[in-house]
């Protein structure tokens, strides 16, 4: 990168250095591909199609007309916060950091438990529905395949493996995919857009502002019977659960140029270009349903249902190509975000096997180990959920239901203590992108609502359940921490104990041929 000078080399290793860690990954990424990697895990085409049916089987075109921006402004409010942190405090695993460096080594590490466990459940869920997608666009109509839990499985094994041998071979290759994801996505969502608004029947602006009640069987049982308003807030999922993964761009600060100016602007903008062209394309595609109530009564098969019945079929199977290979690329940037939480959290000591999982490869200049755990877990993951059921609903739909409520508590933690600890001892040097005290505040007191209702909205039926998930993990998270972790566990180097580890920064560094 010719605009990545000496000084700015100088500039980010300094900042590493001064929070006691080595260049150990290779800062390969540029701003765009910061911002990519994080628009990649967001992908509109992944939970913005697969998820589409808590809308259009709730509240009706409203979901998206009015929902859609209320959503995507609750995960902005998280964004906006993170990135003045992440701009002060520039490593991978960022949350983990921030949790420590703004508290303490405890809510630290509570902050790395609630992410990993949020990131590796997700990355199982986003290979899920790209399975689901490719059933239903090729599998079943074009190679017969039936949904059984092996078909599942192996298809997730396949493609979790190619993500995390692309994630293997470097950093480069994988900012490369993840660069052509953005480009993929930005053009395969105007394309969705103009193909929705060419094969519509009429133009019925209002119907993205009426509200409706597909609550129970009217709806495709997607929701439980429930009141209009009720099902309309539960309609904010949707974009809730869209509009997440920006945390992406401070797991890879470490492999980003100009780290402290570019992560910010990557979360934020990756934000906001996902609910722009995500409003875009959802508003379109509700503009061509043919008509709402039979949407409605489609449930979960509402996307292939009226693509079906609207869209020439070939260039239908191009959009589905499209979509597919996207989702494909969603998951691996996933995996890269999940092993860069891992190879922080173990560089630290943090998980079991803690040496082997923050090892980095001296040829590829990633962390292996921690690639291939994740990625592994997250197909486990899947496999053994899926053969336990608790009354009639799947394990798996219920801890999938807890994995945006484990996530947005990783983002809360840090932004709640930013909130005091801004000024102090443990914050008392801003990073470039400096919101000044009153703005970033307010944007904490906002996260902070957001999370109360996201935790509310995630608890509701079908996933009430999700409820005792949450609570149980709380009391073995606290079992774990009293019993075992707060005797063993130091947390990342801080004052005294950075200055110990320049000798070992610099072993690391050569290691790598870094230094």
């Amino acid at each position: 990168m010719s605009d990545y000078t000496d000084i700015d080399k100088k500039q980010d290793l300094q900042v590493l250095h001064s929070m006691g860690y080595a260049q150990e990954l290779e800062r390969r990424m540029s701003q765009f591909s910061n911002f990519a990697v994080s628009f990649s895990i967001i992908c509109i085409l992944s939970g913005g199609i697969n998820s589409l049916a808590q809308a259009t089987s709730g509240a009706g075109g409203a979901a998206i007309g009015i929902g859609w921006p209320l959503g995507c402004f609750i995960s902005l409010v998280f964004a906006v916060a993170m990135a003045q942190i992440g701009s002060a405090y520039p490593t991978a695993g960022g949350l983990y950091h921030w949790g420590s460096i703004l508290g303490n080594r405890f809510t630290g590490w509570l902050t790395a438990w609630f992410n990993l466990l949020g990131l590796v459940t997700v990355l199982g869920a986003i290979n899920v529905g790209t399975y689901y997608f490719f059933m239903g666009s090729f599998g079943t109509p074009y190679f017969g395949l039936e949904d059984t839990t092996i078909t599942r499985i192996v298809f997730l094994a396949i493609i979790t493996g190619a993500q995390a041998l692309v994630n293997h071979m470097g950093i480069g290759l994988t900012a490369k995919l993840t660069d052509f994801s953005g480009y993929l996505i930005f053009a395969t969502s105007i394309l969705l857009a103009i193909v929705c608004l060419a094969a519509a029947d009429s133009y019925e602006i209002g119907r993205l502002f009426t509200f409706s009640n597909y609550s129970g069987e009217t709806g495709g049982n997607v929701w439980p019977q429930t009141s209009g308003t009720w099902v309309f807030l539960l309609g904010l999922l949707l974009p809730i659960y869209t509009i997440t993964g920006y945390d992406a761009s401070a797991h890879t600060s470490e492999e980003t140029v100009k780290a402290a100016h570019s992560v910010p602007r990557g979360m934020v903008s990756s934000v906001l270009w996902s609910a722009l062209f995500g409003y875009i394309m959802l508003c379109s595609f509700v503009l061509m349903i043919p008509n709402m109530d039979e949407a409605a009564k489609q449930g979960w098969n509402v996307f292939f249902w009226a693509m079906d019945a609207q869209v020439n079929p070939v260039i239908k199977d191009i959009l589905y190509l499209a979509i597919f290979v996207s989702q494909w690329l969603c998951g691996l940037a996933t995996v890269t975000s999940v092993s860069r939480m891992i190879f922080a959290f173990s560089r630290d000591g943090g998980l079991p096997a803690s040496k082997a999982l923050a090892k980095v490869s001296p040829n590829y200049r990633t962390p292996v180990a921690a690639i291939w755990t994740g990625s592994i877990l997250a197909v486990l993951f899947v496999w053994g959920s899926s053969l336990v059921s608790i009354g009639d609903t799947p394990v798996y739909t219920i801890v999938v239901s807890c994995t945006v409520i484990f996530l947005f508590f990783s983002f809360a933690i840090p932004i709640t203590l930013g909130f005091f600890a801004w000024g102090t001892s443990k914050w008392d040097k801003m990073g470039p992108w400096n919101l000044g005290e009153g703005t970033f505040k307010l944007f904490a007191i906002l996260s902070l609502i957001a999370m109360v209702l996201i935790f509310v909205l995630g608890i509701q039926p079908p996933n009430d359940w999700a409820l005792y998930i949450t609570v149980g993990f709380l009391i073995v998270t606290g079992i774990v921490w009293f019993g075992f972790e707060s005797r063993r566990f130091r947390g990342p180097p801080i004052g005294e104990e950075v200055a110990r580890r320049q000798a070992e920064i610099v072993a690391a560094e050569k290691a790598v041929g870094e230094a």
